[in-house]
């Protein structure tokens, strides 16, 4: 069971980090805090592109890895001895 542990635990440091990253590749929408820091110069072209969808499909994924890895941590720390 040890091993199953630490191998949640190392894909969930591993998928916070690349969801980190992902997120911050995102382009900004307007009025958050992306405007704060420059991100509101720059001019939308109506549509998105096949890199900002595959971007998002990515970050679903890694996201419902991470939501998996939380949960499958929880029930190890639940029904453990």
């Amino acid at each position: 069971m040890t091993a199953v542990k630490i191998g949640l635990e190392v894909l969930l440091v591993l998928a916070s980090l690349f969801l980190t990253l992902l997120i911050l590749m995102h382009k900004g929408k307007g009025g958050g805090l992306s405007d704060m820091f420059g991100g509101g110069m720059s001019s939308s072209l109506g549509g998105s592109t096949v890199a900002e969808r595959n971007l998002d499909r990515f970050t679903i994924a890694i996201g419902i890895i991470w939501f998996v890895t939380i949960v499958g941590l929880g029930l190890i720390a639940r029904f453990s001895s």
